[in-house]
């Protein structure tokens, strides 16, 4: 099987900069695969999230950046692909692609995008995907006349596209991943165990197979906030089933079940605020990761 993956998020508070780029090193020094950023551009305190992964990429020699996922209807697909290429090429490959449909749309809508309608943004979510491969890769220069984007004899970069991941909440987007991307990232923080993956994932795997395409192929990386305790909690999910977390030992039996038990392919811890976040990265990095990677390798 494919060595699951393992990331942390990293803030994008403007006044967090120096912290972020600080733990971006350390994660990058203790072995973890990826460092995800959240992208909304419309907020004055946030620092634009492609610029944040330049400058993380820019200063480690391991790890890969992923936007969590990239607000498709401030990005223009076209730049979008040039974006990702050349970070792709300067960093020798080290990024992964996050796509969402769009869903604060009155902040959307302050940096002169059009309001799409939800049926409208899963359709240009379908349209992006092809694209920006073809804009990838080298090859014949591209012609396309889409309903939301528009590129003329405009030839493709010669860098591949990497792996496209998406943050599909509904059944409409959640079939657009099934069809045509490498991964999914499931909304709300949902786990392995919640209601929300468990109904789902389901429409995944059918729309892939409908299309020809074999629905083991498609990851399913979890964002998991939680606490990392020094001693063993008594409960390590709330009254909703939620996972909030607990002992180094209860985080790796969890994470090892939900790979060999459950099929998944990676986690990205977001710790709590009661722990300084150098130490919750040292204990999931290197307590957490290593025995999870020993228990499903």
């Amino acid at each position: 099987m494919t060595s699951a993956l393992f990331g942390i998020g990293g803030s994008t508070a403007v006044d967090a900069a120096p912290q972020t780029l600080r733990l971006a090193a350390q994660a990058d020094r203790q072995g973890l695969d990826l460092l995800t950023f959240s992208d909304h551009p419309y907020f004055p305190d946030r620092l634009d999230a492609y610029a944040a992964l330049g400058a993380v990429l820019g200063r480690t020699e391991r790890i890969s950046g992923l936007v969590s996922v990239t607000n498709l209807p401030t990005r223009p697909v076209p730049m979008l692909a040039r974006t990702v290429t050349s970070l792709s090429a300067l960093s020798g490959g080290r990024i992964v692609l996050g796509l969402g449909a769009g869903g604060l749309w009155d902040e959307i809508t302050k940096m002169g995008a059009p309001r799409l309608s939800p049926g409208a943004a899963v359709r240009a979510l379908e349209e992006a995907i092809p694209l920006l491969r073809a804009l990838s890769g080298g090859g014949d220069p591209v012609t396309f006349d889409g309903e939301f984007s528009h590129v003329s004899a405009l030839a493709p970069a010669a860098v591949p596209a990497p792996p496209i991941w998406t943050g599909s909440v509904g059944p409409k987007s959640l079939a657009v991943t099934g069809r045509l991307a490498d991964g999914w990232i499931p909304g709300h923080a949902a786990d392995w165990l919640s209601p929300r993956y468990r109904t789902s994932r389901p429409i995944i795997d059918e729309a892939a197979a409908a299309a020809g395409r074999d629905p083991a192929d498609i990851a399913t990386i979890y964002n998991i906030p939680g606490r990392i305790t020094e001693a063993p909690v008594r409960a390590t999910r709330d009254g909703d089933g939620r996972w909030t977390g607990g002992s180094v030992g209860q985080w790796v039996e969890e994470l090892t079940t939900a790979v060999l038990d459950h099929g998944a392919s990676g986690f990205v811890l977001f710790p709590t605020q009661d722990t300084p976040p150098d130490v919750a990265l040292s204990r999931w990095a290197e307590e957490i990761v290593p025995a999870v990677r020993e228990a499903t390798t």
